[in-house]
């Protein structure tokens, strides 16, 4: 890969900051057409300057000294270009500048700066979070060692360019394991949190320029799956001879009637039920993703499922309000109950929080801003996802219907 095609370094004089008849020596660095200065801390009389040279003119042991530490200066800046094209980095002047001033540091480098995020991010961040940035890390690895041929790179190298590199890549790479490279959102969701990193670097004051000015991430929309009435029924009527998929299917009917996502049942506790301002039982809790309260007048089935398991003894030990698993373990057995009731639907137990809004919901009169309260969105927006979808449903219903009406009519016209 071609690294830089022009590389210059002049000395010249600051002929603004003349102060008693002498001016400040910089030199520029050039790369490419795109320079950078460097202040050396050493005036000279303007008399006593060759512009056309760069050097100073006269044979006395002062200027003789002068010349040659301008000439160390830069025997040291084409070292570091040459130190720079050897481990194969995009050199820019800015760079060169660093690593001639001794400011290059591991820290200011994008692999390092995941290490960074993902230690200080450690306590604050659930570890199912946590660990796709470990993943958005390791595309960055593979990424960087097959375009640049390098294992780390520096910030202050981060442009357009690499965004849009790392784009393409991401969309042509395939792991062992894949089928297939990643889809669109997989990787709007890799360069989201590419984003946050560098907003992280940016705060910290490690980059001045954000490399994310003009790249606008473009996500897919995708309608949210969920359970229709029917396929709901038929998994709360099913008989499980198996206790763990008897747990594992309670637990999901319970978020279908409460909207709580996974980690939000699994930590809910005796404590969090209430009697609400009508006299019945309420859930009180807060939405472990965003922290939003969240109160949850309980239907009936919820309700049943809660005193199915008041002196279960896995709740008892556990001071839990119901029995938990982990979610993977949670989505493995919930797979198996789709086999069973014939769903063909991927079940999870996100699909559980879909179908409160839509099938238990939207679907049954409740009104937008009721729903949006009851899921602890802090934006309606995300709420009118989910109407969305149910548009989607009547518009399918209304296809079916009308294809329906069409054989009716032509089977009267072939009778007829």
């Amino acid at each position: 890969m071609k690294t830089t095609n022009t590389f210059g370094i002049v000395f010249y004089l600051r002929r603004y900051k003349i102060k008693d008849g002498k001016s400040p020596i910089y030199v520029r660095i050039t790369v490419d057409g795109k320079r950078t200065d460097i202040a050396l801390k050493i005036d000279i009389e303007i008399d006593k300057w060759n512009n056309i040279k760069g050097i100073a003119k006269g044979k006395s042991e002062e200027i003789r000294s002068l010349n040659a530490f301008l000439e160390k200066v830069r025997n040291r800046l084409m070292e570091c270009y040459h130190e720079l094209q050897l481990k194969k980095k995009i050199i820019t002047s800015e760079l060169i500048k660093e690593m001639f001033c001794g400011i290059v540091d591991k820290e200011y480098t994008l692999i390092s700066l995941f290490d960074y995020h993902n230690k200080v991010m450690d306590a604050t961040l659930e570890w199912g979070t946590l660990k796709n940035y470990f993943t958005t890390k390791r595309y960055m690895e593979e990424f960087i060692l097959s375009v640049y041929h390098t294992k780390d790179f520096y910030l202050q190298q981060l442009n357009y360019r690499f965004l849009t590199d790392f784009d393409h890549f991401m969309r042509t790479y395939k792991q062992k394991d894949q089928k297939r490279p990643c889809g669109q959102n997989t990787i709007m969701k890799h360069i989201e949190r590419l984003r946050k990193v560098i907003n992280m670097a940016i705060r910290n004051e490690w980059l001045e320029r954000d490399p994310f000015m003009k790249f606008k991430p473009s996500f897919t929309k995708t309608s949210r799956q969920f359970l229709t009435k029917d396929e709901l029924f038929e998994i709360e009527k099913k008989d499980f001879r198996i206790e763990r998929l008897k747990y594992a299917r309670d637990i999901f009917v319970f978020s279908c009637y409460t909207g709580l996502a996974y980690i939000d049942v699994f930590n809910l506790q005796q404590n969090n039920i209430v009697r609400g301002i009508d006299g019945d039982y309420w859930l009180y809790t807060n939405r472990k993703k965003t922290n939003v309260s969240v109160h949850i007048p309980l239907l009936p089935e919820p309700l049943a499922i809660i005193e199915k398991y008041k002196n279960n003894p896995r709740v008892i030990a556990s001071n839990k309000l119901l029995p938990t698993y982990s979610n993977q373990k949670l989505n493995s057995y919930l797979s198996e109950i789709a086999d069973l009731c014939e769903i063909e639907k991927h079940l999870t137990s996100h699909i559980a929080r879909h179908t409160f809004a839509t099938t238990v919901t939207l679907c049954n009169g409740v009104p937008m801003e009721t729903v949006s309260k009851l899921l602890g969105h802090s934006s309606i927006k995300t709420t009118q996802i989910y109407a969305k979808v149910i548009e989607q449903k009547v518009s399918d219903d209304m296809k079916l219907l009308r294809d329906k009406l069409k054989v009716e009519k032509n089977s009267k016209r072939k009778t007829g």
